[in-house]
C-alpha cells in the first residue's frame, strides 16, 4: 500500500485523507465513488502482483451506501460481488449500521464459548474457578469488539440476559429457582 500513488483518494474524515485500512492480509479501501474504488483496486492488484501475490476475487466484495443506486464493479473485467454486509476482523460490518446481527454473533459466540468449557465446568465445584472460567472465556466471546458499539438500552437489556443465563447456567441455577429461592442476579456474581 506504500507504493500506491493515494494521495487524492479516498475520503476525507476528520481533516485527514483516509483511503484504506488494513491489518495483515484483510484491506478495506475507502473511496467516494466505484470509479476511484475500480482505480485503486487495479493499482492496488499490480503492486501485488510486483511482489508474487494475487487477489483473491472470491473473497473480494465491495459494500455501498445508500446514495449509489446502481453499481457495477470490476476488476479486469471480472464482476466483483456487492454484499451488505460482511464480517471484518471479526466483527460484522454493514452499511445501515445495524448492530443486530453482530449482537446476535457475539451471543452465539458466548454460548459457543460456554460449551467448549462445559465439561470442565460440570467436573468442578468451586464457584471461583467458575467465574473465573467465565470471565476468561465467555465474556471475551461476547464482548469483542465491543468498544466500537453504540448501544441503546434494548441492547444492553439482551446483552446482560445472556449474560446472565450463562451464568445460570455454569452455576446450575434455573430461572425457576432463581425465582422460587428469591436469588438476585446480582447475588449469582
Amino acid at each position: 500500500m506504500r507504493t500506491l500513488e493515494l494521495d487524492n483518494m479516498g475520503v476525507k474524515i476528520d481533516g485527514r485523507q483516509v483511503h484504506h485500512l488494513g491489518f495483515a492480509d484483510d484491506i478495506v479501501l475507502i473511496t467516494p465513488n466505484i470509479s476511484q474504488a475500480e482505480r485503486m483496486l487495479v493499482d492496488f492488484d499490480k503492486a501485488c502482483g510486483k511482489v508474487g501475490l494475487r487477489l483473491n476475487l472470491k473473497k473480494t466484495m465491495f459494500m455501498k451506501n445508500g446514495l449509489v443506486l446502481f453499481a457495477t464493479f470490476t476488476l479486469n473485467g471480472t464482476n466483483i460481488s456487492e454484499c451488505s454486509s460482511y464480517v471484518y476482523l471479526g466483527g460484522e460490518i454493514n452499511m445501515m449500521n445495524d448492530l443486530a446481527p453482530e449482537l446476535s454473533r457475539r451471543k452465539r459466540a458466548a454460548w459457543g464459548a460456554f460449551k467448549s468449557i462445559e465439561d470442565v465446568v460440570k467436573r468442578t465445584k468451586n464457584t471461583r474457578l467458575r467465574a473465573h472460567l467465565f470471565d476468561s472465556t465467555v465474556l471475551p466471546a461476547l464482548t469483542y469488539a465491543s468498544e466500537t458499539w453504540s448501544l441503546r438500552k434494548q441492547d444492553e437489556r439482551s446483552l446482560n440476559v445472556i449474560e446472565r443465563a450463562v451464568e445460570r447456567t455454569m452455576l446450575g441455577v434455573s430461572r425457576f429457582t432463581q425465582v422460587r429461592d428469591g436469588i438476585r442476579s446480582s447475588d449469582l456474581r
